[in-house]
């Protein structure tokens, strides 16, 4: 099937959901199709797809993608979001004297200020600065998928290289190798949301007797830093 068939509206719908499907592109994405609705995917066509559907389509071609994933994935097939094009939230300034005793933190992000995007897939990583007192967004990264080369996982850690903390609604396992390399803690959320919510329970943990990796990320000195059974943030 050529791109031609396909009408400006249904072509985009079908590169923003590919973007959300980790080792995904439209042709890939469009042989699934093919099996789950038939060609050509029209407007009325993709609105009675559902997310178990396109799981099996194509002999389970997306059998092992997580449930979130998926239905994001629908939903912006549908005309849903994702499609229109949001601006980035605002970042606000950081001083190098500011914050001290803070740590750096990403966030995968596919829509405004919300912790919603997969690792693999995500459009931009909002990027934290967060003490036991306070957090600012100080960056937004826009993912450029045509500078990764040949490793997609690579470029993306190497985004949020100078991050102590990734959150991230899903992450697969070589992924996550490529990031925990860089000395990153990848923490999963796939219940989504705002990312100053995040932040600010992160707050809490910081303020509350850090565990020991994050007392050092943020400066304090061994003899400083409380020892007890490592915990999940």
């Amino acid at each position: 099937m050529s791109d031609s068939v396909l009408s400006d509206d249904i072509a985009l719908r079908i590169a923003l959901a590919a973007r959300t499907l980790p080792d995904t592109d439209p042709a890939r994405l469009i042989r699934v199709l093919k099996d789950a609705v038939g060609l050509p995917p029209t407007a009325e066509k993709l609105a009675t797809l559902r997310v178990k559907e396109l799981k099996q389509a194509a002999d389970g071609e997306f059998a092992d993608l997580e449930q979130s994933v998926l239905k994001a994935a629908v939903t912006i097939l549908q005309g849903g979001a994702g499609i229109a094009s949001e601006p980035a939230p605002a970042v606000e300034s950081l001083a190098a004297h500011e914050m001290p005793n803070s740590i750096r933190v990403a966030c995968a992000s596919d829509s405004g200020e919300n912790l919603d995007g997969h690792f693999g897939a995500a459009r931009r990583f909002l990027i934290y600065q967060v003490s036991a007192t306070e957090h600012r967004l100080i960056a937004v990264r826009t993912v450029d998928d045509s500078q990764a080369g040949d490793d997609k996982n690579a470029y993306r850690a190497e985004l949020i290289a100078d991050c102590q903390v990734l959150y991230v609604a899903s992450i697969g396992g070589p992924a996550a190798a490529k990031v925990i390399k860089r000395d990153i803690h990848p923490i999963k959320d796939d219940q989504g949301g705002s990312a100053r919510e995040r932040m600010r329970a992160l707050q809490q943990i910081l303020a509350n007797k850090a565990p020991p990796w994050l007392a050092k990320a943020m400066g304090f000195a061994p003899e400083a830093r409380v020892r007890f059974e490592p915990v999940g943030v």
